[in-house]
């Protein structure tokens, strides 16, 4: 489990220091035009905290998937120039991420200016968390802060290499995240339920089995539901399950028992008879899916159950949806679990990726206390994993 008492941007003195921030500014681009910038509106609070102390900052982020060097459809600078609006500032844009350009810009870099570095992922020796190439990175600064949890779970240079050189501190996202998920998994309010969904029980086995220990009550929906559906006989149709976790899904529901934990499932579902968003559907018990239907979202029936075990939780962790959510007729049980979720007052937290998704575009994002910017990143959190870009940073 990765150390949560870690040092913040507030517990050092940035005063007349260039400090070099690792953001998580992988937004959606589609011809050069940000699609989305929640994540770059979610950097400002560390930043401007910085420029109104009077550091002078170096941002850094990776975006998309380059594949060889310095490929401009990947650029960061539509990002400079979003965050320039934002901040109300001129943002220097960097040619490069170590090379002439970056290391002159970086060295005329005053106290209360903000200049953005290019892709560091232009340079595979990011991925490949290449001393050399960190050393290069943290010789521009004096602090080094990590504020980009979306990437926390890999070790890449510019997210765990380069605290190896400088001072290393958290900005306020990631000390947000460790808090708020570090505490409800430490000392939950109870009743403490997780849901989780998605479409693979394998993508979730660490999480079941860390959750185990930890929970009151543990919903499963989505696609992995099958695959524990199977292990009791139920005739699963065409439904996605895993034929090689089925002794594991067995052993998980026996250690559920154990531990005196609840376990739901889904008690009827809505089928298709292929997967298209416009197949025609119907609505079945779950143990009874007719031949040549498949699972593609939980029923009425279990909508009720999961809400009424959601109603009085204390604390609530929710991560993948409940069905093809992105499809209209495959929404609701993703959509009255969110609802559920927002109606119950408990301390929830949506673990990134498509629940995270799926709330905001129902319109439930105020309505819960936190919504996850990294989608891997949390998973790992909740399997109890340690993360290195967290791992990294100095303790408090």
């Amino acid at each position: 489990m990765t150390s949560l008492n870690k040092k913040t941007i507030e517990d050092i003195d940035v005063t007349g220091k260039k400090v070099l921030v690792r953001c998580d500014f992988n937004v959606p681009l589609k011809d050069g035009v940000i699609q989305d910038d929640k994540r770059i509106r979610e950097s400002l609070k560390t930043l401007k905290y910085l420029l109104d102390h009077h550091a002078a900052v170096i941002a850094c982020s990776h975006l998309g998937r380059p594949k060889d060097g310095f490929d401009m459809t990947f650029s960061l600078a539509p990002v400079a120039k979003r965050l320039s609006e934002l901040l109300g500032i001129e943002v220097i844009m960097a040619k490069d991420v170590i090379g002439e350009d970056a290391k002159a810009k970086a060295a005329a870099l005053k106290e209360g200016q903000l200049m953005l570095l290019e892709n560091v992922r232009f340079h595979k020796e990011e991925k490949k968390n290449d001393p050399a190439f960190a050393k290069e990175l943290a010789s521009m600064a004096d602090i080094y802060v990590n504020d980009a949890f979306g990437t926390a779970h890999r070790a890449h240079a510019s997210t765990a290499g380069v605290a190896d050189y400088l001072p290393a501190v958290c900005g306020y996202l990631i000390q947000k995240e460790i808090s708020i998920m570090g505490e409800a998994l430490a000392n939950p309010k109870r009743p403490f339920v997780a849901i989780l969904g998605g479409a693979k029980v394998s993508d979730k086995i660490g999480v079941i089995k860390n959750l185990l220990d930890k929970v009151d009550v543990l919903i499963i929906g989505g696609g992995m539901a099958y695959t524990f559906n199977k292990v009791l006989g139920h005739k699963i149709g065409t439904s996605i399950f895993e034929e090689d976790k089925l002794d594991l899904a067995a052993e998980l529901m026996k250690e559920a028992k154990e531990k005196g934990v609840k376990f739901l499932l889904p008690v009827d579902n809505v089928v298709g008879d292929k997967f298209d968003p416009d197949c025609n559907y119907q609505t079945v018990n779950s143990d009874d899916i007719p031949d040549g239907y498949m699972g593609l979202d939980i029923g009425p029936k279990t909508q009720e159950m999961f809400a009424e075990a959601i109603k009085g939780a204390g604390t609530v962790v929710w991560n993948g949806p409940m069905g093809v959510s992105e499809w209209p007729n495959f929404a609701a049980g993703t959509r009255a679990v969110a609802t559920a979720v927002a109606d119950s007052g408990a301390i929830s937290i949506i673990g990134g990726g498509d629940s995270a998704a799926a709330v905001e575009k129902l319109g439930f994002a105020d309505k819960m206390t936190h919504i996850s910017t990294g989608g891997g990143a949390s998973l790992e959190f909740l399997e109890g994993k340690e993360l290195p870009g967290i791992a990294a940073l100095n303790d408090k």
